[in-house]
């Protein structure tokens, strides 16, 4: 008799073990009676009914996925080597569990087509250069698609972008060309500034003669000034003189 109340004693503790679940703040229980979808508990303490019911946990926290490199054509035909990290948490528990077999892998493979096909449509220096705009329409459409699922990405970045060594050496050679046009874009620019302010005080001597005189005359004291014994030669324009000769000249 004593050994069929031990018995009856285990097999009630083994029930209650079997039919109570704590579940934590971040996760949600799908519960499942007699295979159908009865609601979703937690969190918190939860009661089941033994072998009748069967409780599925889903984890709500923000889950990060590394996208594998993946192999892109871009719309100048140049390949490239691409990975990305994505974004995303479970915001419906029941479609989680229920709408597709495994939401993590369902959500790599849609994250790994996804980002061949957005970044096929753009070319090489899209790419390089506007990631934050790539990266808004990935979150987007990987968004839409795994809505059904109740899946929220929240954001995708594009981590690296691998070139062969020869496309490499090539944006080198073209960035240093770039350079070089730009710097002769400024050295142009400046020789066309100093050719004004030359043409300005040239019209602004010839309208003064004396001015032009005291000009010569500086530059002759600047040169004597400098400290170097050498013999200098000027050329002395006639029409220097004219007004120091005065009208009897």
């Amino acid at each position: 008799m004593i050994g069929f109340v031990g018995v009856i004693v285990i097999w009630v503790i083994a029930l209650l073990f079997l039919s109570i679940k704590v579940l934590p703040e971040y996760q949600r229980g799908v519960v499942l009676t007699l295979g159908r979808y009865t609601g979703t508990k937690g969190p918190g303490l939860v009661l089941l009914v033994p072998i009748v019911q069967r409780m599925m946990r889903v984890d709500l926290r923000v889950t990060v996925m590394d996208v594998p490199p993946q192999d892109v054509i871009s719309r100048d035909n140049v390949s490239v080597r691409v990975n990305a990290v994505v974004y995303f948490r479970v915001v419906e528990p029941d479609k989680a569990m229920l709408q597709v077999a495994d939401f993590y892998q369902a959500t790599s493979q849609l994250a790994q087509t996804r980002l061949r096909s957005v970044l096929g449509q753009h070319e090489l220096d899209d790419i390089l250069s506007q990631r934050d705009s790539i990266n808004h329409s990935l979150q987007q459409i990987l968004d839409e698609a795994t809505d059904p699922w109740g899946i929220k990405v929240s954001n995708v970045e594009i981590k690296d972008v691998d070139l062969n060594e020869t496309m490499v050496r090539a944006i080198a050679r073209q960035a240093e060309a770039e350079r070089e046009r730009r710097a002769k874009v400024i050295h142009a620019e400046g020789e066309l500034q100093a050719a004004e302010k030359l043409r300005d005080a040239a019209a602004v001597l010839a309208q003064q003669p004396q001015a032009l005189q005291l000009r010569y005359m500086q530059t002759m004291s600047d040169m004597s000034n400098s400290g170097k014994a050498s013999t200098i030669v000027f050329p002395l324009p006639l029409d220097l003189l004219k007004p120091l000769l005065g009208p009897s000249g």
